[in-house]
């Protein structure tokens, strides 16, 4: 198998620690999307990474399915529970995670890619309620725990990791450490994984 995504993408990051988590061999292959000359619409038609290329051929997009799939073909480090309420669980956690990223995406874009006099101030003031509104949800829902299922690791910490991580690179304006203390804790507990810790984002 080999996964196609870039070093930056928060949704990538996730399946890539999936994959380190579960000592899965899978080669990487950057992308740019955004530069005219990419080729991911053959693999994607939705032109979006992360996309995992099987073996025969066919492919996976949306980190949630990927990482799902991946956690089927290890028995190693299981991250989302059989069935059941508590898995329901961690797929909101994971939701909550990666909306508060859309947001935050949707918002370094229009920053991005739009001249000043072009952005829409309203546009961004609603997109970062979001980011804010999420994050004090994941503050809610953590409390004191250790995870954020409670006593163990699964894929909501992966989630939730990811978008912290990507929110300290992108919006170190965004103070969600001195906001939220037990966020800044769960960070620091995950930054200490190797699978975290290969995994930061930088631009290459």
């Amino acid at each position: 198998m080999k996964l196609i995504g870039s070093f930056t993408s928060p949704y990538v990051r996730k399946v890539r620690v999936v994959m380190a988590d579960k000592k899965l061999d899978v080669s990487f292959v950057q992308e740019n999307v955004w530069v005219p000359e990419t080729t991911i619409q053959q693999v994607n038609p939705l032109g979006k990474i992360p996309c995992l290329v099987m073996e025969d051929g066919s492919t996976l997009y949306d980190s949630r399915v990927i990482a799902e799939y991946l956690d089927t073909i290890s028995p190693v480090c299981k991250l989302l529970p059989p069935n059941g309420r508590e898995r329901t669980e961690v797929k909101v956690w994971e939701a909550l995670a990666d909306g508060v990223l859309d947001a935050a995406i949707l918002v370094f874009l229009e920053r991005r890619e739009r001249s000043p006099e072009q952005q829409s101030a309203r546009w961004i003031e609603r997109q970062m309620g979001k980011v804010h509104a999420g994050l004090r949800e994941m503050s809610v829902r953590l409390g004191d725990a250790s995870y954020c299922m409670g006593t163990h690791y699964t894929l909501a910490d992966v989630a939730v990791g990811c978008a912290l991580g990507w929110l300290a690179f992108r919006f170190p304006d965004i103070d969600w450490r001195g906001d939220y203390p037990n966020l800044a804790r769960l960070a620091d507990k995950l930054a200490e994984r190797p699978s975290f810790r290969d995994t930061v984002p930088v631009v290459a």
